[in-house]
């Protein structure tokens, strides 16, 4: 299996505003398809507390359909500071992006984790995601040499649209 093609996007322009209490979603960077690498278009946020302005963690959100983001990848990748876990940034992070998720017809939005990521998979259920299957990634993968030999068996989840709201 190659690398798959992907496609640009226009970026939207205005956010709508990603706040949940205390919780604010800082657009950090948007990041343009990779066509040579078979890297999605891509929004990058902070997650930062709207108090105190602290960074807290961050997500990414990839914008595409690709064999490698529906199976291994996922279009949601987040992490949180140690010293803010336990307050569900990451699931409350994934439900605030949903509906930039609906401007680009994003559906459904697949995230993964490791299948030892207990606190990755609570995040993706409170998110809203359903569990699809396990999956391990084949040797001659094209991406295989990116992923330690313990990061290549993915916990799939799914959040459709239709659901969400």
């Amino acid at each position: 299996m190659g690398r798959e093609k992907v496609f640009d996007i226009e970026f939207l322009e205005t956010l709508p505003a990603l706040v949940d209490g205390e919780l604010r979603l800082k657009l950090r960077k948007k990041i343009p398809a990779d066509h040579r690498k078979g890297f999605s278009p891509c929004y990058s946020f902070e997650m930062v507390n709207v108090s105190s302005t602290e960074v807290m963690g961050g997500i990414n959100f990839r914008i595409g359909v690709t064999h490698h983001e529906r199976y291994f990848r996922g279009n949601i990748g987040f992490n949180v500071h140690e010293k803010f876990r336990s307050h569900q940034y990451a699931s409350r992070s994934c439900r605030l992006l949903l509906p930039i998720a609906a401007h680009h017809e994003l559906n459904p939005i697949w995230l993964t984790c490791d299948v030892d990521n207990y606190a990755s998979r609570r995040s993706i259920e409170l998110a809203g995601a359903e569990y699809v299957e396990t999956v391990t990634m084949p040797d001659d993968y094209p991406y295989a040499e990116h992923y330690p030999a313990e990061s290549r068996t993915k916990r799939r989840y799914m959040i459709r649209l239709d659901c969400a709201f």
